[in-house]
């Protein structure tokens, strides 16, 4: 089943749509760093600035290493922000910044997306690994009903990643807004730069629930092909 082709028929094209959801992301990451904020903020001036108008308490702001690394975390209650983000003073900067910031909104207001999303990982951590073994010892040993369980509980990676796109896109609607009504982002062109780059985040959710599907209905086919010979 490893060497199985038709897994990468399934597969390729979700491959292809990570590749160039990633590399819309960095060219637009890359293209709005270089593009100076007329507010001349940093990435965390932007943030304190931001946290302060919306009423945002006990949120702390650290920096984290690495490029592009930048979350919100919710159990500590710390926005980190990578050194180009944290120290920019892009448009890119600001974008992301203002972005992770919304995530810790969502989060002091009990959004109920990112509440379901975060009930999830308990059980996406276990069934990443429980389901395909389910699955793999149901196929060898002609149990498609442990199969079948094994998809089941695999499944719980799509319903994850389709869970995780309201609260990437709410967190991104919040940033743009926020950004503007704080007048920190002005002008067509400041506004266009936040919208290239949130706009290219969000691509990698949406590739990242394509290919949690494609998965998924590969098990699924394969499972039901097995069901089938049974018979």
């Amino acid at each position: 089943m490893f060497f199985d082709p038709r897994y990468m028929i399934f597969m390729l094209p979700a491959i292809l749509l990570m590749m160039a959801a990633q590399a819309y992301v960095s060219f637009a990451y890359q293209r709005w760093s270089r593009v100076l904020a007329r507010s001349r903020l940093s990435g965390v001036q932007a943030a304190q600035r931001l946290m302060y108008a919306a009423g945002l308490n006990g949120v702390r702001i650290e920096p984290v290493s690495g490029r592009l690394t930048d979350h919100y975390d919710p159990r500590t209650k710390v926005l980190r922000l990578s050194p180009g983000v944290y120290e920019g003073q892009s448009v890119a900067s600001l974008a992301i910044a203002a972005h992770e910031l919304g995530h810790a909104m969502q989060d002091q207001e009990g959004y109920l997306p990112l509440r379901f999303r975060a009930a999830l990982v308990p059980a996406v951590n276990i069934g990443s690994y429980l389901g395909w073994i389910l699955i793999i010892i149901g196929l060898l040993l002609r149990m498609t009903d442990l199969a079948w369980l094994g998809v089941l509980v695999f499944s719980g990676g799509a319903l994850f990643a389709l869970a995780t796109l309201p609260v990437e896109f709410n967190a991104s609607a919040r940033a743009k807004r926020l950004l503007t009504d704080a007048g920190i982002i002005v002008g067509d062109e400041e506004s266009r730069g936040v919208n290239t780059v949130l706009n290219a985040a969000a691509l990698t959710y949406i590739a990242g629930l394509v290919t949690a599907l494609l998965q998924l209905l590969y098990y699924v086919t394969l499972v039901a092909g097995i069901g089938r010979r049974d018979e």
